[in-house]
């Protein structure tokens, strides 16, 4: 009888990560067009947002790879009300601080407003109809959510994390991930910042001490593991 593969062992830094697909999840954190599109929230404040779509690829292969085996994959997106009833006075006055304040139209709509063209996830990352999207109000895709709730009812114990950016969202939501008790892989490729060294950076932070919040991987690696994996089957 073949011999049937349940878990893939990634080759990581600073130590190898080894998850079984059934109880991992593949977080895909912002990828929307507020933060990866021209006429959104990060376009209005000066940046550079070719920088943030430099992870799309990557995140494709992780996506299909994750597809493959039937692994939960879970989406964020940062926006507020319409009203801003949920976002706080600081939050918004620090928008309005470097000209780009929440609620202000643009050519996606209000920034950073849920509804609106520029709150949703890009067309080439878009998820399908029975994977979860998140909508949170803060950097971490923990705060005032329910993805904890969501990740303990799917017995989910490690995640993989791809998506924007890495020394604000990605970092902030693997942060509290880590105080919750999972294991935590943030794929290289998969994530970008707004510049290439606060992107180094964040992933120095995170592989420090041995890996105080989670261990770093390129997709290559994650995709080759979970390849090698037999368990499961596409979806639907």
């Amino acid at each position: 009888m073949a011999r049937v593969t349940i878990e893939a062992r990634i080759e990581a830094k600073p130590r190898p990560f080894v998850c079984d697909p059934r109880h991992t999840a593949l977080l895909v954190i912002d990828m929307q067009h507020d933060f990866c599109s021209p006429g959104g929230y990060v376009d209005h404040s000066g940046a550079d947002v070719a920088m943030l779509r430099k992870p799309i690829d990557a995140i494709q292969a992780m996506l299909q790879a994750a597809r493959r085996l039937g692994m939960t994959v879970i989406y964020t997106r940062e926006g507020h009300r319409p009203d801003l009833a949920d976002c706080p006075a600081a939050k918004l006055e620090r928008t309005q601080w470097v000209g780009h304040t929440i609620g202000k139209k643009g050519p996606l709509g209000r920034l950073l407003v849920r509804g609106e063209p520029g709150n949703a996830i890009i067309d080439e990352l878009a998820p399908l109809a029975h994977e979860t999207v998140i909508d949170k109000t803060g950097k971490s895709g923990f705060y005032g959510t329910e993805l904890d709730v969501v990740l303990r009812a799917r017995q989910i114990t490690h995640l993989l994390f791809t998506g924007v950016t890495t020394h604000i969202c990605v970092e902030s939501t693997m942060r509290e991930a880590a105080d919750r008790g999972f294991w935590n892989l943030v794929v290289s490729d998969g994530t970008a910042a707004i510049t290439d060294a606060l992107h180094a950076q964040a992933l120095d932070m995170i592989m420090y001490q041995g890996g105080v919040f989670g261990v770093v991987a390129p997709a290559r690696e994650v995709c080759r593991a979970l390849a090698a994996v037999t368990l499961g089957a596409p979806p639907a």
